[in-house]
């Protein structure tokens, strides 16, 4: 097989959330892996984009996973995990600021209202679903097409195609090609994960 076939090829790529849930509640413990491994850094970005410390993260990332196992099985759509995780975990964050807040208001105070506080906008949460979204599909493509797509656009400064070419062993004139086609695989890979 050549290299432009070798680059080409297309894997079965990875589970569904449909899958891994279905698969979790089974009891297999590397679906389990899995799926905390798909979406670990979405549940960890929430809490430090709501400013709290790496350290605190951690303790609500452990509280969110504690949460998944805990209702999963409660879980009618597995499509709508990621946005279950997101609001899960905003609340949690909004929580463990209320738990070690100084100030504590009087009942007539702001604390009425501290429910809707722990909700995150839609518009940052449509970011994350498209963000998790993103990930999930550069994960799922074959390892050529993967390397590539984050060779080109998550590196900064973006690396040439000469350098490019020479990682994934191909023809420099060949890059802008298998670029459109890794770029196409995506796309149908995020389509058929239904994200």
């Amino acid at each position: 097989m050549g290299a432009l076939a070798r680059a080409l090829d297309i894997e079965s790529g990875p589970r569904s959330d449909a899958e891994l849930v279905s698969a979790c509640l089974s009891g297999h413990e590397e679906a389990w892996s899995e799926l905390i491994d798909r979406y670990s850094r979405l549940i960890f970005s929430i809490p430090l984009r709501q400013g709290l410390t790496r350290e605190e993260a951690a303790d609500v990332y452990q509280a969110v996973c504690l949460d998944l196992v805990a209702e999963l099985p409660k879980l009618r759509d597995p499509q709508a995990l990621p946005a279950w995780l997101i609001r899960t975990t905003s609340r949690k964050v909004g929580k463990w600021r209320r738990r070690n807040e100084r100030y504590v208001p009087d009942e007539g105070d702001i604390a009425e209202s501290a429910p809707d506080q722990d909700e995150l906008p839609d518009s940052v949460m449509e970011h994350l679903q498209r963000t998790q979204a993103l990930r999930n599909g550069i994960d799922a493509l074959p390892d050529r097409c993967r390397a590539m797509v984050r060779m080109l656009f998550f590196e900064t400064p973006a690396r040439p195609y000469k350098e490019v070419a020479q990682a994934l062993g191909v023809a420099t004139g060949s890059i802008g090609f298998l670029r459109m086609k890794c770029l196409d695989k995506l796309r149908s890979v995020v389509e058929r994960l239904g994200l």
